[in-house]
């Protein structure tokens, strides 16, 4: 079962939620009484970068570069650009 502070508490024992986090724990933050979010200790990658890239390319999420020493190509800009990002984010 996980420790819970109020988002108070969290901020003035940050250090401390810290330390039990870095123990192994699970910590929620409330906000009125109602979980908003859990802070845990992050699983270690197996095998370093180099699996986790072998991994990523397995899976057909990454591609190696065709030519590595090729300069990367830089498009023009587009108009309305970062308001499509932005509402396709927000889907």
């Amino acid at each position: 079962m996980p420790i819970t502070y109020s988002t108070y508490e969290a901020k003035a024992k940050f250090s401390q939620l810290l330390r039990q986090v870095r123990e192994g724990m699970t910590v929620q933050v409330s906000y009125h009484g109602e979980p908003v979010a859990e802070i845990r200790p992050l699983k270690k990658a197996r095998g370093g970068t180099e699996a986790r890239i072998a991994e990523l390319m397995a899976r057909g999420e990454i591609q190696p570069a065709r030519d590595p020493d090729a300069p990367i190509k830089v498009g023009k800009p587009s108009r309305g650009a970062l308001a499509r990002f932005l509402a396709d984010r927000n889907e």
